[in-house]
């Protein structure tokens, strides 16, 4: 009969309130882990968008600062440079930018034609206007990304004469809303 009774209890089983409370702990644990895992995979993601928001920060400085330093910038041989004996006049001054589209500098109608960095003042792009060199779209890449651009005269930022130095400003914000922020200068030489 003892054995029985043994081998009874040990195929019995779990009980209902048993069964609850084991479920309960099991709630209680994800809920943990879960709230430990969430703001891990938001920082995780936020790191990829500062990567690839440098990227394409560096991409786009690269190309504004591979273009001549004004309009009225002799092209070619010669080296003279505005605002030099012999050479025409820069630029007065660069306007602020509107609320919405582009400055009264820039005289070209498209991206391709940009030929000297005032240009890029007061560009505004957003990831679906991106493309690469070979005029690929990067909309899917970039998705919810924004780009500002914005030029000023800057030499007394570095101790020479204004008309020398324009300073590029170049914000791209993410999709998380960070913003970073790049500065280069061009000089006129």
């Amino acid at each position: 009969m003892l054995k029985r009774s043994r081998t009874l209890a040990l195929n019995r089983g779990f009980t209902l309130v048993e069964l609850v409370i084991g479920m309960l702990v099991l709630a209680v644990a994800l809920t943990l882990i879960t709230s430990v895992l969430g703001p891990m995979m938001r920082s995780s993601s936020e790191t990829w968008h500062q990567v690839r928001a440098a990227e394409l920060g560096h991409s786009l400085m690269n190309e504004i600062t591979s273009r001549a330093f004004d309009e009225n910038s002799p092209r070619g041989t010669t080296v003279l440079r505005c605002n030099q004996a012999g050479a025409s006049a820069c630029i007065a001054s660069i306007p602020a930018c509107p609320a919405t589209g582009m400055s009264a500098a820039t005289e070209e109608s498209s991206r391709e034609l940009y030929d000297d960095i005032d240009d890029y003042h007061c560009l505004r792009l957003n990831g679906t206007a991106l493309s690469n060199i070979l005029n690929e779209s990067l909309a899917d890449s970039y998705v919810g990304y924004q780009l500002s651009v914005t030029i000023s005269y800057a030499g007394s930022d570095l101790a020479v004469a204004n008309a020398l130095m324009k300073r590029i400003d170049l914000q791209v914000t993410t999709p998380t809303g960070d913003a970073l922020a790049f500065r280069s200068y061009k000089g006129n030489w």
